[in-house]
């Protein structure tokens, strides 16, 4: 197995993202559903969100025994929005995750300089002409044709809201709202890829 490979693994289809000390880390291909990030218009973090209790929970419970076995459970970091300062909570232990901030930055290409060091009166989009936007573009698993944004577990400008990757790929770092946003059901119903380290 090579960074970079398409895996199958349970009933997705999954992209190697790194590989150390005989684990990978990997993401699902497509988006699997749309989700908001929590239950109610709360400031609210990772540790604490119902998305987080969703993937650790009732997702995946989906896995078979022999595939739990094989999921390694790994103590993640929640560092604060780099830009915003806002706090990210506790530090979790989780066998399935959303990616950071700092993640989507490192392993889709390598966008961390521009993560830290913003240009002079850079706030709420990331960077539209970043060479890695395509590579974090998702579309959905039920409806292959259709691009949509997703979440990431780092929260925005304000514990309201959690940064997400956008259609077109760049990173809305600002956040959009963690259950009503500009929806037509009233729900910000983002898309989850989740991510999983994978013993090897």
């Amino acid at each position: 197995m090579q960074i970079g490979d398409k895996i199958s693994f349970g009933s997705y289809d999954w992209q190697v993202l790194d590989i150390q000390n005989n684990r990978a880390l990997m993401i699902t291909e497509h988006i699997i559903e749309q989700r908001p990030y929590h239950d109610s218009y709360v400031g609210i973090t990772w540790a604490d969100c119902t998305l987080r209790k969703y993937l650790c929970g009732e997702w995946y419970d989906k896995f078979s025994k022999a595939d739990k076995a094989r999921i390694s459970p790994v103590l993640n970091k929640n560092p604060a929005n780099q830009w915003y300062g806002t706090k990210g909570g506790e530090d979790t232990w989780d066998s399935i995750f959303l990616l950071s901030l700092d993640e989507v930055c490192r392993y889709f290409g390598d966008s961390t300089s521009k993560l830290y060091n913003p240009r002079k009166n850079q706030r709420y989009w990331f960077e539209r002409k970043d060479e890695n936007n395509s590579k974090r573009i998702a579309r959905l698993e039920a409806n292959k044709e259709q691009i949509w944004w997703w979440w990431i577990r780092t929260p925005g400008r304000v514990h309201v809201k959690a940064v997400y990757i956008h259609g077109d790929g760049n990173i809305g770092i600002q956040g959009n709202n963690v259950l009503r946003g500009n929806i037509s059901d009233g729900k910000c119903t983002g898309g989850v890829r989740p991510a999983l380290w994978l013993k090897l």
